[in-house]
């Protein structure tokens, strides 16, 4: 098991997993039109197009399948954390996300959270910072994390 960062081989599987863990556990509770908006944030031409801007993009492996992603923008937001269904509930996306947070470059890391990943990034050691919003069909709660 480890965590790398994402090569452009990676862009099918990465994609297939964020949309298959989004529609089993963020979907159900959105529109149409926040399920077409995620769609088309997780393609592979989407996920290609900020991979060459300023996003860090690592994936977690374990027996050389890829599990997890998370993406962090400008150094300052977790633009994206998924892991795959089946390998939920088994550290990755704390492990993720902390070795994004080694590469933060802001004091104040920040994520929009969809409702059902509060608890998760509140044991990732973010708070909540803010009201709830909607962006294009995608709700989310704002969240934060303050760096040592």
């Amino acid at each position: 098991m480890h965590i790398r960062k994402l090569n452009e081989d990676d862009l099918p599987l990465v994609s297939a997993l964020c949309i298959e863990a989004f529609m089993l556990a963020v979907a159900p509770s959105l529109s149409a039109q926040g399920v077409e908006t995620f769609a088309k944030v997780a393609s592979v031409d989407a996920f290609a197009e900020r991979k060459q801007g300023d996003n860090l993009m690592l994936i977690f492996e374990a027996d050389g399948v890829i599990t997890g992603l998370v993406e962090l923008k400008q150094g300052r937001h977790v633009a994206m954390l998924f892991v795959a269904p089946s390998w939920q509930r088994r550290g990755i996306g704390r492990r993720l996300i902390n070795a994004a947070l080694e590469h933060a470059r802001e004091e104040t890391v920040t994520v929009r959270a969809s409702l059902s990943s509060v608890p998760a990034y509140r044991r990732y050691g973010f708070v909540l910072a803010g009201d709830v919003g909607e962006f294009a069909g995608l709700v989310y709660q704002p969240m934060e994390r303050r760096l040592p």
